[in-house]
């Protein structure tokens, strides 16, 4: 495959990706909800990103093999962003 070819399909299956994660998380947010049974709840933003950011970091730390500056770029973030962040969840 040619680098732009590669480039095109690399988008195709990121944009399938995020819309499974999109969707995945539209599901389990209804059911969130509907669990509650008309309790009421607050802090669901911090509750959502609390569950989503650990597993998301230690992904990507792995996948940068460890690597902090890489998985920074990966992130999108500063890595003194991330390092705050690994110390925050405990993760090393």
């Amino acid at each position: 495959m040619q680098p732009r070819t590669q480039h095109r399909a690399d988008r195709a299956e990121s944009s399938s990706r995020e819309n499974e994660l999109s969707s995945t998380v539209r599901k389990v947010m209804k059911q969130y909800f509907k669990d509650l049974d008309g309790e009421k709840t607050i802090d669901v933003y911090a509750m959502v990103l609390a569950c989503v950011e650990k597993p998301m970091l230690e992904v990507v730390m792995n996948h940068a093999q460890g690597n902090q500056t890489r998985a920074a770029e990966l992130l999108g973030i500063n890595r003194n962003t991330l390092r705050k962040k690994l110390q925050e969840h405990g993760i090393e």
